[in-house]
């Protein structure tokens, strides 16, 4: 089995990191570069950095803060915001990532899927799969335009594996502060690729939950932000309940 992964996602609006709830209300937690030089005293598995307001826009998250953030990270980034072709993802690459978050982009096309993951290697290539619930149906949701799609995510989750992406970055839109298992369950059954589980992580034992389901990583925001739980607490949970972890040791950041 492999090790679960604790990931911190870091959300972007401008220059500044945010806290979501369900997209809208927004609550400003400063600058990015502090906020990696703190995950990277924590030695985190991983670190996502979303630009959430870029495809919105019609820009794409700024290289000059991705730079800066991976001149503070001693482990694997994932960018994403905006990014529409191929000379994007390589600028993001140049800079520092590790790979690529896409979402809106493959919405928009889905053979850009295919020819990022021919060109820089399915491995870079993460897929992001935002999802709201409507009466008990599950639905992919447009955050540039702030609506339910008519796409089924089960589907498009297997659509972009035959695509050719090498991972799955699944939010829960409606359950922002309340992730449902279930809906972990069935992404993680409809395809054979790592699923980041991403919403509403607030407390170890959910982090637990998630990863009971099938998820490979658990991607969380407010539990580091706004508890006193740390990466290590959600992997000491999941260690302790049998699930494989990456040893790691943190240190005091000041």
């Amino acid at each position: 089995m492999l090790k679960v992964r604790i990931i911190p996602i870091v959300l972007l609006k401008g220059y500044s990191v945010v806290k979501s709830i369900r997209f809208t209300e927004m609550r400003n937690l400063g600058n990015p570069i502090v906020i990696a030089r703190i995950y990277n005293s924590r030695n985190v598995d991983e670190l996502v950095l979303l630009d959430i307001d870029a495809s919105k826009n019609g820009s794409k998250i700024d290289s000059f803060t991705v730079e800066d953030v991976a001149s503070e990270c001693f482990m694997p980034l994932t960018v994403g915001g905006g990014l529409k072709s191929l000379e994007d993802i390589a600028e993001m690459l140049a800079k520092g990532a590790d790979k690529v978050a896409l979402n809106a982009s493959a919405r928009a096309d889905e053979d850009f899927i295919t020819r990022a993951s021919e060109v820089f290697g399915a491995q870079c290539i993460v897929a992001s799969i935002d999802v709201i619930t409507i009466d008990g149906t599950y639905f992919v949701y447009s955050h540039e335009n702030a609506i339910a799609t008519a796409m089924n995510p089960i589907e498009w989750a297997r659509r972009l594996e035959a695509l050719g992406a090498g991972e799955i970055l699944l939010n829960s839109v409606s359950n922002d502060g309340m992730m449902k298992v279930e809906l972990v369950r069935l992404i993680c059954d409809a395809v054979s690729l790592p699923v980041i589980a991403v919403g509403g992580v607030s407390c170890p034992e959910d982090a637990v939950a998630v990863v009971a389901q099938g998820a490979s990583a658990v991607g969380a925001a407010s539990i580091f932000h706004f508890t006193s739980h740390t990466p290590q607490c959600l992997r000491n949970a999941c260690e302790a309940n049998g699930y494989p972890v990456r040893k790691h040791f943190e240190i005091e950041f000041k």
